[in-house]
């Protein structure tokens, strides 16, 4: 039953979104002539022309006629116009649901908030089973948010908050807000190896099944190497991996790790690795979310790379919001037992420890550093472990060979003062084609 809206234009945007409205019974009130006895001969009169008393009488006749299970009236704002008096507004809705209430059907009232202020209407709410609330935010730039919001639902336990959601052609989608104590899964917490021995043993084996791992550093320090490197080695074991990129395009990112020794395309091809483009300004964080659910779930993804934070933290502009969204995330991949690597760019190019928008190194199980130095009249590169929940660590600084010096000689990294752990000097050789030989 429609007061605002014609059979055609409904009609146009069914066809929009490949559906067929054959079947289903459509209802103009605004054309509905009947309401002085003189059948369909009468002119077509818009809704403020009819008495709401007689539209009430004209919707039980029809009900009757068709007597249907699911019923939608479009919309109540015509019926607030119609009445002009909030009491009476309520009465009829109030005699409506009386109405309906020994019939079986399911009535859904659409309402588009254009009353004062479009301030929500409590009275309604009140009479109404189950109230489900549609928003739309527009952010500076990039594409609106929209999101539902289950206020109400009568004798029905349903995930309260707000939920993102996204309109697209043949229906709508909804990325229900993640809780990650519903996901526990029992799973075994052995090391994820990098097929490097040397890296490995800085990690005592790698990190932990079921641990995030933050790589951080300056740009071009050779995190998204490091972390593709655990990608190859887990494709090779047979394992799913995914990568979700932010920033790089997937082709120089293929271009780049084949140059470096890795071809990831053969472990695509056999569906090993599956590497998603994402534009943080198109997709919502609960979208987000929802795209390494399925990859885990329907998947059974076992690393999950996010390269990088920076392009996450565009997608949510609110910071507090933020943190709690990557908490989840974190947790709920946690609980999966679910290897996470996470890339984060420092700021400038030598690097500080700041990490952009907010800090969430505190969130991640394992943190690795990448930095800069000069030596020899040459720029080198280190890394070295901050912190390891998962268990120990080394605490030596090792030199990143650089892809010049490996194409020529295997490199050779020294840390620059022996672990007492250790009692001697260690070496660390990237062997591995990933980063150099």
């Amino acid at each position: 039953m429609t007061l605002s809206e014609t059979s055609e234009e409904l009609d146009a945007v069914a066809r929009s979104h490949g559906w067929s409205l054959d079947g289903v019974k459509l209802f103009e009130l605004s054309s509905a002539d009947e309401i002085f006895g003189e059948g369909r001969e009468q002119s077509v009169l818009h809704p403020w022309e009819l008495e709401l008393g007689n539209t009430v009488k004209l919707i039980k006749a029809e009900v009757e006629q068709t007597n249907p299970t699911r019923l939608v009236f479009d919309s109540l704002s015509e019926m607030r116009l119609l009445a002009q008096d909030p009491l009476r507004y309520r009465r009829q809705v109030l005699l409506l649901k009386q109405f309906f209430a020994g019939r079986n059907a399911t009535v859904v009232l659409v309402d588009d908030l254009t009353g004062e202020n479009g301030q929500r209407d409590a009275h309604l709410h009140s009479l109404c089973h189950g109230v489900i609330t549609l928003e739309r935010h527009t952010l500076a730039f990039g594409a609106a948010r929209r999101r539902l919001q289950v206020q109400k639902l009568r004798g029905v336990n349903f995930v309260a908050g707000y939920h993102d959601m996204a309109i697209r052609t043949g229906g709508l989608d909804v990325y229900p807000r993640l809780i990650a104590a519903e996901h526990h899964a029992p799973f075994v917490g052995n090391p994820t190896p990098s097929g490097i021995a040397e890296i490995d043993a800085l990690l005592a084996g790698g990190p932990l099944r079921g641990t995030s791992t933050l790589l951080t550093g300056p740009a071009g320090s050779g995190k998204t190497t490091l972390a593709l490197q655990y990608v190859h080695a887990a494709c090779q074991r047979g394992e799913r991996t995914a990568v979700f990129e932010f920033d790089e395009r997937i082709g120089t990112m293929l271009i780049r790790s084949q140059a470096m020794g890795v071809d990831l395309q053969p472990h695509m091809d056999a569906e090993h690795l599956c590497v998603q483009q994402i534009d943080p300004a198109e997709m919502s964080p609960g979208e987000f979310a929802w795209l390494i659910r399925y990859e885990v779930e329907q998947n059974n993804a076992r690393l999950i790379v996010i390269d990088s934070l920076n392009g996450y933290m565009s997608a949510m502009p609110e910071e507090q919001q933020l943190v709690l969204q990557m908490h989840e995330l974190l947790s709920y991949l946690s609980q999966k037992g679910v290897t996470t690597l996470l890339i984060n760019p420092q700021q400038g190019l030598l690097g500080t420890m700041a990490t952009g928008l907010v800090n969430i190194s505190y969130m991640a199980d394992a943190v690795v550093l990448f930095r800069f130095f000069e030596a020899a009249g040459r720029l080198r590169k280190a890394i070295s472990v901050i912190k390891n929940r998962g268990g120990p660590h080394q605490d030596t600084i090792r030199e990143l060979p650089s892809a010049s010096s490996a194409s020529n000689q295997r490199s050779r990294c020294d840390s620059g003062k022996a672990s007492p752990h250790q009692g001697q000097k260690k070496s660390c050789c990237l062997a591995s084609p990933a980063v150099s030989q």
